[in-house]
């Protein structure tokens, strides 16, 4: 991109749940192209992440920079104090809801997950369902043993995806490509938020005008 050209920088917040140890915190790494966790931890408190995704728009060729606020709260602290979801929930845009294709218990917990974020409160916020550890970019025989020890089928995804009505992203486990690991969800993300705000402004723009009513 030009230096001389001038970009706008549209800034969202974006809450990443699941259950401990689903890789919440190496999902923020990765995607903000860090170095990853060898170790699990469980966060203490509030972790945040910002990622700067650029995104060319099909209608008029805009370019515009996606700073992305990821938020990151371990459930166990969400467990001991009630304020922090509350905070995490305030102005937030976008909730990555994430399940690790290793662990069943976390497939099955996204029921949970989601019911946290219904209500008026949170009607207009971007929903999206991340699987992580899945067996991407590995040797055929690697992948063929590590889809024999998948905890969480594909059928099973297909099903909830058409009963929660939720997309279903992926993304791998230690092993990454960069860009082309993290890109599908990134750009399924941006797009999202993007139509979320033209879908908002058109409302907005609907409701002053009937409130305004016709000119006499």
């Amino acid at each position: 991109m030009p230096p001389h050209v001038a970009v706008d920088t549209v800034h969202y917040k974006i809450f990443l749940s699941g259950k401990s140890g689903v890789g919440k915190t190496a999902l923020a790494a990765r995607l903000a192209g860090l170095t990853i966790p060898n170790l699990h931890y469980e966060t203490t408190g509030i972790e945040t992440t910002v990622v700067y995704w650029p995104v060319k728009l099909r209608e008029n060729g805009r370019v515009l920079f996606f700073r992305l606020q990821l938020w990151d709260c371990g459930e166990n602290t969400l467990r001991r104090f009630d304020h922090l979801l509350p905070a995490c929930k305030e102005q937030v845009d976008a909730v990555l809801f994430l399940f690790s294709f290793t662990d069943r218990t976390s497939f099955d917990d996204l029921s949970n997950q989601i019911a946290k974020w219904t209500g008026t409160s949170v009607r207009h916020v971007v929903k999206l369902v991340v699987g992580t550890k899945y067996p991407l970019n590995v040797d055929f025989m690697k992948q063929f043993d590590l889809f024999m020890h998948c905890d969480v089928p594909e059928r099973d995804v297909r099903d909830f995806q058409e009963t929660a009505n939720l997309r279903v992203m992926r993304v791998g486990g230690e092993v990454s490509d960069g860009l082309g690991d993290v890109a599908p969800l990134l750009n399924c993300l941006v797009e999202n938020l993007w139509h979320q705000d033209c879908v908002t402004a058109g409302s907005a723009n609907h409701q002053s005008q009937q409130e305004a009513g016709p000119l006499h």
